[in-house]
This record gives C-alpha cells, sequence and structure tokens, in this order.
C-alpha cells in the first residue's frame, strides 16, 4: 500500500507532501510495516527544501495530537496510564505522556507478550507488562490503542467510567480496535469528521455518531466533556506532517 499525503498551510507558508508504504504481516520484523517519506517545499516557487524521515514526524506528530486530546478529555484526576500495543507508535506515545503527565503507574500488553517486556525494559520509567489486554485496561483513566488489530481488543465491559481512550489504530475501514458498546457508550471525538467516516471501522462498523472534532474542540465551539468516558479516534492528517516538518526544517536552519 502506497499513501500519497499532500497539504498546504498557509498560516505556516508551508507545502509538503508524505509518502507512506504500508505492509501488512511483514514476515521479516526487523522493518517496519509503516515507513515514510516527507518532502517539504518552498511554496513560493515549488523548489525542494528538504527530505525529512517521515517515519520520526510521523511518530511524534500522532502521539503529540493524542497528548493534546489527552489534556482535553482526561479525568482530573488519572492516575493509571494503559497502552495497548507495542510498537513504534507505543514508544512514541509513552514519551510525551510521560513528559507531559504524571501517572503514578503505566501498563503495558502487546500479543505477543515479548515485544512488551522488551519495551518495557528499554523505555525510561517503570511499566507493568500485563498478561491480557483486560488486566492493563481495568482501572485505567488513559488508554491507548496502538496495535495491528483488525477486530476489537478493547471491551467497553473492562472500561472505567471517566477513563479516556486514545484509539490511535485500525486505520482502515474494515478493521477495529474498540468493540461497539465502547464507541457507542462513549463521547466521540475524531480529528476529522471526512476521514473518520470514509477510514476507521471502528467509527463506521459501530455506527457511533461523532460529537465534534479535535479543532472544534480547540476553537472552544464545542464542549471537552472530561467528566464523561471519552474517544478520541486519531487517524492523522497530512497538515500535522506540514507543521511538523517545517517545525524541524527550521529549527536545523537555526543551526546550521
Amino acid at each position: 500500500y502506497l499513501g500519497v499525503m499532500p497539504a498546504y498551510s498557509a498560516a505556516d507558508d508551508a507545502l509538503t507532501t508524505k509518502l507512506v508504504t504500508f505492509y501488512e504481516h511483514l514476515k521479516d520484523s526487523s522493518v517496519p510495516s509503516h515507513q515514510a517519506t516527507v518532502l517539504l517545499f518552498d511554496p513560493s516557487n515549488g523548489t525542494l527544501k528538504a527530505v525529512l524521515d517521515g517515519s520520526v514526524i510521523t511518530a511524534k506528530r500522532t502521539a503529540a495530537v493524542s497528548a493534546i486530546a489527552t489534556k482535553l478529555f482526561m479525568p482530573a484526576f488519572a492516575e493509571v496510564l494503559c497502552i495497548l500495543g507495542a510498537g513504534v507508535q507505543a514508544y512514541s506515545h509513552y514519551d510525551i505522556f510521560t513528559e507531559l503527565f504524571t501517572f503514578k503507574e503505566v501498563r503495558i500488553w502487546n500479543r505477543t507478550k515479548e515485544k512488551a517486556v522488551k519495551f518495557a525494559n528499554s523505555v525510561s520509567g517503570p511499566v507493568r507488562v500485563c498478561s491480557s489486554a483486560q488486566e492493563a485496561v481495568t482501572g485505567a483513566d488513559v488508554i491507548v490503542t496502538v496495535t495491528m488489530a483488525t477486530t476489537p481488543i478493547l471491551f467497553g465491559d473492562w472500561v472505567k467510567p471517566g477513563a479516556h481512550i486514545n484509539a490511535v489504530g485500525a486505520s482502515r475501514p474494515d478493521w477495529r480496535e474498540l468493540d461497539d458498546e465502547l464507541m457507542k457508550n462513549s463521547i466521540l471525538f475524531v480529528d476529522s469528521r471526512d476521514a473518520a467516516l470514509t477510514e476507521s471501522g471502528d467509527v463506521i462498523l459501530s455506527g457511533a455518531e461523532i460529537f465534534a472534532e479535535l479543532g472544534e474542540v480547540l476553537k472552544g465551539t464545542k464542549p471537552a466533556l472530561p467528566e464523561k468516558t471519552t474517544v478520541f479516534k486519531s487517524l492523522g492528517m497530512a497538515v500535522e506532517d506540514t507543521v511538523a516538518a517545517k517545525f524541524v526544517y527550521e529549527a536545523w536552519s537555526a543551526g546550521n
């Protein structure tokens, strides 16, 4: 699968396109399933200014958006963070979540336990490796799903009322991470309505109603409702890559 994600931001004076390759179930697991490159252009004349590592940008910008959602939607006294999945996005989410928030406990579950153990041994702080997704989720205040699941691995009857879920995996219209009960009994926020209604199996197959886009909450036109059980369905937007690439390029230019 080859994806092309072009975007232009007049506000940031930035023009980019991201090229993403996605290979499902690779036998050589040393190669990431997703690989990406970002091309940054001069918007005034179309000159190519930089070629950037899109995999790093994707990992960090996705986690950054999840962190923004979490800051808005998580319960007031969040103590337990749960991460389902142990791939690239698990690491980037752990890094920014432990930098921005103070959790008393971090838990991880992965379908292949060895990867969860490796994750716990390689990050900066203590992480509890759980033997099941249910064990990891029970009592958690903030849950991050970053898996390659095609059928639900997170179920509504496991989730603590008032918890916040960042649903990052399952980016195909026939893939799921969350079950119908959780989708229908939570307040659903998305990064893009159009994308969610065409790309997200969790949204399409559950028939869950979208309450708001994250941008509407940031602009103040829709409430955040942190007292409710909330789901932020993240699919990623090309403009996030554009802003991140411009930021990286400017930081590099300032150093040279």
